[in-house]
């Protein structure tokens, strides 16, 4: 029997799927949402899974990522991945899995079908996604769960909606005491802090490049106004040191405008060149206008300047991967969502928009970043297993 909560927040889903389609259906001609649109809000070459087992939902790239640790130890068992973004699936194709795109909440009690246990990383918090799974016989699972100091206010707002939510948990393998203290906060019971599973990634370059004669500057997974930010700061560094900067924009759809801006400020003494034409570092800027590429950029680089959090709305991204590689890190203030991985890399920079040169200049003398890995894997994969 549906309980009334359940039918009536069923009903609001339903009503926001119908007045949304004629925005869906213009926002699915672009290319950036081609794929997702169709298969999440209209079932597209979208069917249920056919397998039964274990069923990991993640949303995007670096989610999709973060499961491979989990995956290999796993081998034995059929795996179901759903994802929400088009990168995550790409991403997730590269597993021996069933992928598929999750569909909307109010198409989920036609879609889901029962699986041992129903695996959800990080922050994907789902209400009908949880009921249905539940109600379909599932086992409800948050792994790598997670719940920053500046979004849990919001949460608590709506603590009523979330504790009926984790009421539909079976366990929460969380990354920090602190995230143990907000999920339990909401409801949450069963919770066990293990610690980032982003931690135990393998970390690697796929191709190896020769690095050259000079400093090598990263500007990694830059966002809209960031690059023009970290450009000023380098033609005023440059004057004095031998360098280059590789710009990596976070976004493949912002490469033209990007290449745009740097030439129109690199000035006159300055070369630019497209890593699609070139596919070197002989010029003093390079702008890498590919995908995949970032790790093999870290593997040769000398600074990594993480984009994303010179800006309120986004959160920072991953720090991981440029301390592996020992790059000296410098991000902005507003890495909010990456908090606790932050917590295990050693001699970051976290600096204002207006200091990257003074952080540039710093770096000089500092020590390389490194990583304290800290993640019970087993455990994880004990529960999974039972």
């Amino acid at each position: 029997m549906i309980k009334p909560f359940t039918l009536l927040y069923f009903t609001l889903a339903t009503v926001i799927h119908l007045v949304a389609l004629p925005f869906l259906l213009l926002l699915s001609f672009k290319a950036k949402y081609r794929e997702s649109i169709p298969a999440r809000f209209f079932l597209k070459k979208n069917p249920r899974f056919k397998k039964d087992d274990i069923w990991f939902h993640v949303c995007s790239l670096g989610e999709a990522r973060a499961l491979h640790p989990v995956l290999e130890k796993l081998e034995e068992r059929d795996i179901s991945i759903s994802t929400t973004t088009h990168t995550g699936h790409a991403e997730a194709l590269k597993y021996k899995a069933e992928v598929r795109y999750l569909p909307f909440e109010s198409l989920l009690p036609f879609w889901i079908k029962k699986h041992q246990v129903l695996v959800v990383l990080e922050a994907e918090f789902w209400y009908l996604l949880f009921a249905v799974a539940r109600a379909k016989g599932s086992k409800v699972v948050l792994l790598n769960a997670r719940m920053t100091e500046r979004s849990f206010p919001k949460y608590m707002k709506l603590r009523w909606l979330y504790v009926q939510m984790f009421q539909r948990v079976d366990k929460v393998f969380c990354q920090s005491e602190a995230d143990k203290e907000r999920f339990e906060a909401l409801g949450a019971t069963n919770i066990e802090v293990v610690g980032n599973i982003k931690l135990a990634q393998k970390i690697a370059a796929p191709k190896m490049y020769t690095k050259p004669h000079s400093e090598v500057i990263v500007a990694a997974s830059t966002h809209e106004g960031e690059e023009e930010l970290i450009v000023e700061a380098y033609l005023e560094y440059v004057k004095m040191h031998n360098a280059k900067l590789v710009v990596v924009p976070r976004h493949p759809e912002r490469f033209e405008k990007v290449f745009t801006l740097l030439k129109e400020m690199k000035g006159d003494d300055l070369s630019l060149s497209r890593w699609s034409e070139a596919n070197d570092f002989e010029a003093d800027i390079i702008l890498v206008d590919a995908m995949g590429e970032l790790n093999n950029i870290y593997a040769i680089s000398d600074v990594a300047i993480i984009g994303g959090a010179f800006k309120e709305d986004v959160g920072g991204h991953n720090p991981l991967e440029p301390a592996h590689f020992g790059c000296k890190i410098i991000t902005g203030k507003h890495a909010f969502m990456q908090q606790e991985l932050f917590k295990y890399v050693h001699n970051v920079q976290e600096v204002e928009k207006s200091t990257i040169l003074e952080a540039l200049q710093k770096a000089e003398n500092m020590e390389r970043s490194y990583v304290d890995e800290k993640i019970d894997l087993e455990s994880i994969i004990r529960y999974l297993n039972r």
